[in-house]
């Protein structure tokens, strides 16, 4: 839900703009901002009916956040606008009946505005789409076949993005086929370093390395133990809370925040989504490994805890098991990343850059940067989840994971 705006735009600058660029857009509108993410700052568009009787008109503006950025490499909401028209044009094109981008639902995109005087940093708009959003990955309102339904349809919607003729919709150099996760260790290296130098504003006290850093970087690093190489449009971030779910039925209608989306593997896109599962064997891998995990101490003295056994299979009805996503993702893709081992290496590089990501909240807090209140909270689960993908590496060593 859109609400108060935590981070003010000029509006009045805004409104000019878009009377030129993006005259569809009826003014005067109203600006609200949305409370999840903590990335790009997200806000709601809404004008006044235009004719007695009729609708308000939603639209929905990401930019980039003000100030510094950590990273060079994140809050592209350029290459978000990209790949957003791409696959909104290609599947709603006519001039064939065979779509590039089948299944793929996404917003239609109206503008993108590169120009920083506007409102500060670029920004880019498109159309609001009607849906439920699960923060909550159990779905706790939903009965437990609709639960099934929607975690399926979450999965077809996986495989038919990697199915994605990505040249034929124009993304032929929105990044690179081959060498992924080489790639990937060496971007988010550098954005770690980068982030542990960060000082806080107010503190001096600087956020610090990741705990096993230099062991999961030598691990992801060497070729005996990398995925063979895929090439695919990629998400990047693609799990529940990244999807909208119409407000009645179980169907997927949009598939939202793709800073972070390029060519590459698969298996990451498919390892994200299963996030919350590999987090769930969390006792079973730390006993196995040795590892201790830090316990991270919330709001009131609460544990932030980075697992939850009702992922564990069996534990909430309807809900599948991570062997079951892997199941309907391999029948439905052609690809099975339990052959050759591939999916223990992409669990654990998810968990480290799960870690990573952590990081880079707790960077963005020590610049009072983060737009989000669970920031700090957020942040502080960096050490847990780094010491998490250490443990899940050792414990592949030591036992044979059932998936």
């Amino acid at each position: 839900m859109a609400g108060t705006v935590r981070q003010p735009i000029d509006e009045a600058a805004l409104a000019r703009y878009l009377s030129t660029a993006a005259p569809t857009i009826s003014q005067p509108f109203t600006v609200k901002q949305f409370g999840f993410g903590q990335s790009n700052p997200t806000y709601q568009l809404t004008s006044l009916p235009t004719a007695p009787g009729g609708k308000p008109q939603h639209h929905v503006l990401r930019k980039k956040p003000p100030g510094a950025l950590v990273s060079k490499t994140a809050h592209k909401v350029e290459r978000e606008y990209r790949v957003l028209s791409a696959l909104s044009n290609a599947s709603r094109s006519e001039s064939s009946r065979e779509s590039s981008a089948p299944g793929v639902p996404v917003p239609k995109t109206v503008c993108l505005c590169e120009d920083s005087s506007v409102i500060g940093t670029p920004f880019y708009v498109m159309e609001f789409v009607e849906g439920r959003i699960f923060e909550d990955f159990l779905m706790p309102d939903v009965v437990a076949a609709d639960r099934a339904a929607m975690w399926r349809q979450a999965v077809t919607v996986l495989s038919a993005l990697h199915a994605v003729d990505y040249k034929g919709i124009g993304l032929e150099t929105f990044g690179r086929p081959n060498g992924f996760f080489p790639r990937q260790v060496a971007t988010w290296k550098a954005i770690c370093e980068a982030q542990q130098k960060v000082r806080d504003v107010e503190t001096g006290e600087p956020v610090g390395r990741l705990p096993y850093m230099d062991e999961l970087l030598q691990y992801f690093g060497d070729p005996k133990n990398q995925p063979r190489d895929r090439a695919g449009l990629v998400h990047g971030d693609f799990k529940i809370d990244n999807m909208m779910f119409a407000r009645e039925g179980t169907e997927v209608v949009g598939l939202l925040d793709w800073e972070m989306s390029t060519i590459g593997h698969p298996l990451s896109d498919l390892c994200n989504f299963l996030t919350k599962f590999i987090l769930a064997r969390q006792s079973e891998v730390a006993a196995a490994s040795g590892i201790t995990i830090t316990k991270v101490a919330g709001p009131a003295g609460n544990p932030l805890a980075v697992s939850d056994p009702a992922f564990l299979p069996g534990r909430t009805p309807g809900l599948p098991s991570l062997d079951e996503i892997v199941s309907w993702y391999a029948a439905s893709s052609g690809y099975d990343p339990r052959i050759g081992n591939e999916l223990v290496y992409g669990m654990a590089f998810t968990i480290f850059r799960l870690a990573a990501i952590c990081h880079g909240i707790a960077a963005r807090y020590a610049l009072r940067q983060a737009n989000s209140a669970m920031a700090r909270q957020n942040g502080l689960q960096m050490v847990p989840l780094a010491e998490y993908a250490w443990a899940l590496v050792l414990a592949t060593k030591k036992l044979t994971l059932k998936l």
